[in-house]
C-alpha cells in the first residue's frame, strides 16, 4: 500500500478505512466479524482508521480501542486513528442531532474519546459539523490548546465551506478536511477542492463509493435490510436509483478496460484528483475490504480521468445526499 501525506507530518495509507458501519447505520453488525475486518487491515497495510464519537454513541471508538489494545506495540504504532466530535445525539432517538462546537464540549469529548480508544494522543481530531452558534475561531482555539497539551496531534474539519476553512486555518493549521466526495457527489470541486489545494490541506473523502452505489451492487431500494439508513435516503429511493443507473453504465466500460470493478475505478479516479486526497471506504466484509485496497494499484490514463471528470455534466445525479436532518451543519 502506498503512503500519502495528509499533512507534512501525517503519513497514512493511500486508502483508509471508514469504520462507521461496524457500529450502525448499515444494518446488523457482528462484533467478531468487525474485529476480523479490522485485523485484515494489517495484512493490507491500511494504516488509517476513521471513526467518530457519535458512531454507535461511543461503540465504534470502543471497538477500535479493543482492536488496538490486542496488538503488539509494533503493529499498533503503524496505525493512525482519526475521530470526531461536535454532534450530539439524543439517546432515545435514532438520528435526531444537534451541533455543539462549544470549547467545553470539545474538550470533554476529546477526553472521552481518548479513554474509549485507549490511546494517549489522537492522531487527527475533527470537528464533525460546524455550528453557527459558536464562532469557528473559538472552536479552533480550543483545538489548538488540545494540541499544545499533547491530547491531539492534528486538527481536522468536516463538511465546512471554503470560507470557514480559511478562517479556521488562520487560527491554527488544519491538517485535513473531510467531506463527501465521489463520482456522484461532486460539490467539493466548486470551492473546497481548490481551497484545500491552495492551503496545502489534506482531503479525506468519505462515502467514496457512493454508500455502495458505485460498486454496482445496489439497484433496488428493497436490497437494503431493516436498520439500513439507505432505505430512507433520498438518493436511494427507487426513482433516483433508476435515474442514476446511467452513471454506472458510463463507468462499466472502464472497469472492463482495466479488468477491475466499477468501485475500484471510482476509487482510482479519486486518487488521481489530488496528491493529498485519501478515500476512506467502509465495509463489513473482508473481500470488499481487499477489493478496495487493491484500487490503489490502478493507474488510470489521463484521457480516462478526463472522461470521468466530465461525467457529471452528462449524467445529473438525482436525489439529495442526506435527509434534512442529516444536512445539519453541512457547508457552514
Amino acid at each position: 500500500m502506498q503512503t500519502r501525506f495528509l499533512a507534512k507530518d501525517l503519513a497514512v495509507s493511500a486508502i483508509g478505512y471508514g469504520a462507521m458501519g461496524l457500529s450502525e447505520f448499515y444494518g446488523a453488525t457482528d462484533e467478531a466479524q468487525s474485529l476480523r475486518v479490522l485485523h485484515q487491515l494489517i495484512d493490507l497495510d491500511q494504516t488509517f482508521i476513521d471513526t467518530a464519537d457519535q458512531y454507535g454513541r461511543g461503540h465504534n471508538e470502543t471497538l477500535i480501542g479493543r482492536f488496538l489494545a490486542g496488538l503488539e506495540s509494533a503493529a499498533r504504532s503503524r496505525f493512525r486513528v482519526a475521530t470526531k466530535c461536535g454532534i450530539e445525539r439524543a439517546p432515545e432517538e435514532a438520528y435526531s442531532r444537534t451541533i455543539n462546537n462549544r470549547p467545553d464540549y470539545i474538550t470533554r469529548c476529546c477526553h472521552d474519546s481518548l479513554k474509549r480508544l485507549g490511546v494517549e494522543r489522537i492522531d487527527l481530531f475533527y470537528l464533525h459539523r460546524v455550528s453557527q452558534a459558536t464562532p469557528i475561531e473559538e472552536s479552533m482555539a480550543c483545538l489548538s490548546q488540545l494540541v499544545k497539551e499533547g491530547k491531539i496531534n492534528h486538527i481536522g474539519l468536516c463538511e465546512v465551506s471554503a470560507a470557514t476553512l480559511r478562517r479556521a486555518h488562520a487560527v491554527h493549521p488544519v491538517a485535513a478536511l473531510q467531506t463527501e466526495y465521489s463520482l456522484w457527489t461532486r460539490d467539493v470541486e466548486q470551492a473546497i477542492l481548490p481551497t484545500v489545494k491552495a492551503l496545502d490541506v489534506g482531503l479525506v473523502a468519505y462515502s467514496p463509493l457512493g454508500r455502495g452505489f458505485l460498486t454496482g451492487k445496489y439497484r433496488h431500494n428493497s436490497d437494503f435490510a431493516d436498520g439500513d439508513f439507505r432505505q430512507h435516503n433520498p438518493r436511494f429511493q427507487q426513482a433516483s436509483l433508476d435515474h442514476n443507473a446511467a452513471l454506472l453504465d458510463a463507468v462499466r466500460p472502464l472497469a472492463e478496460k482495466y479488468r477491475c470493478t466499477p468501485g475500484q475505478i471510482a476509487l482510482a479516479w479519486l486518487l488521481a484528483q489530488y496528491h493529498r486526497l485519501v478515500p476512506i471506504p467502509g465495509t463489513k466484509q473482508i473481500d470488499y475490504l481487499t477489493e478496495n485496497a487493491q484500487a490503489a494499484e490502478i493507474r488510470l490514463e489521463e484521457a480516462d480521468v478526463a472522461l470521468l471528470n466530465t461525467l457529471h455534466q452528462r449524467v445529473e445525479v438525482q436525489g439529495a445526499r442526506y435527509t434534512e436532518e442529516g444536512m445539519k451543519g453541512v457547508n457552514a
